[in-house]
């Protein structure tokens, strides 16, 4: 499903979704309240970029869509990309493409999950003050179709709600390899194992792990591990 405008493709299809009849996805070609993780907001031109919401099948484990979502994004843009944990896409340094999954519970029970996403395709001027964004035009030179490529991503997401795609996101993250530098953020969400104010700062670590739960395992130049929430670290780009 398209449309010309709406406020997020993510809050529109919540409302169909009580509606009775949502569509299996819903494409926009501008929003005026988009958003990202953590109440950011999302820059996007309109009619330049593919800005769509897809419906999950419910799952408990809300970490297993953003990975299954995240390695979608990837496939479809190709090896030169890279998935920033939780589920950014990056083209070398910068930010492609950004993910939110929303879903809404009832007592015990998923009643649906969503996955917004916000893919940079042909624009090529920003005027936020993001500070890395990248566009597949400014990356190849071309304009790209992107009705074509809701479609191939929507086939991409199906594909890897099916697959065991763990060992791939894992292989496929951003900075992989190496020892990078790091900042620990005071957040409101309670720290994990060295995740205290009493490291606040920058370090050097290698990324370890990704838990199941979503947690980021690094290991520091000291050989300490150090387990970190969604937002208690920042990677220094």
């Amino acid at each position: 499903m398209f449309v010309t405008s709406t406020n997020s493709t993510n809050t529109l299809l919540k409302q169909m979704i009580a509606d009775g009849n949502p569509p299996e996805f819903i494409r926009a070609g501008y929003q005026t309240a988009g958003r990202g993780q953590t109440g950011n907001g999302w820059e996007s031109e309109a009619d330049k970029n593919l800005l769509c919401s897809i419906l999950l099948p419910p799952r408990k484990e809300l970490f297993e869509l953003n990975v299954s979502t995240a390695v979608a994004v990837q496939r479809l843009l190709g090896e030169d990309f890279t998935i920033k944990w939780p589920n950014d896409i990056y083209w070398q340094d910068r930010k492609i493409a950004g993910i939110l999954i929303e879903n809404a519970i009832v007592g015990n029970e998923v009643k649906y999950c969503i996955a917004g996403i916000g893919l940079n395709v042909n624009q090529t001027e920003w005027l936020s003050d993001a500070p890395n964004p990248v566009s597949l035009k400014q990356i190849t030179g071309r304009e790209y179709p992107i009705d074509e490529l809701m479609q191939q991503l929507f086939n991409e997401v199906n594909k890897a709600l099916q697959e065991d795609v763990w060992d791939y996101y894992k292989a496929h993250l951003y900075r992989r390899e190496g020892f990078w530098p790091f900042v620990e953020r005071v957040v409101s969400v309670a720290p994990t194992m060295n995740a205290g104010t009493q490291t606040q700062g920058q370090f050097m670590a290698q990324i370890k792990d990704v838990l199941p739960s979503g947690e980021l395992v690094l290991e520091d130049q000291q050989g300490t591990k150090r387990i970190y929430h969604f937002k208690q670290i920042r990677y220094i780009v």
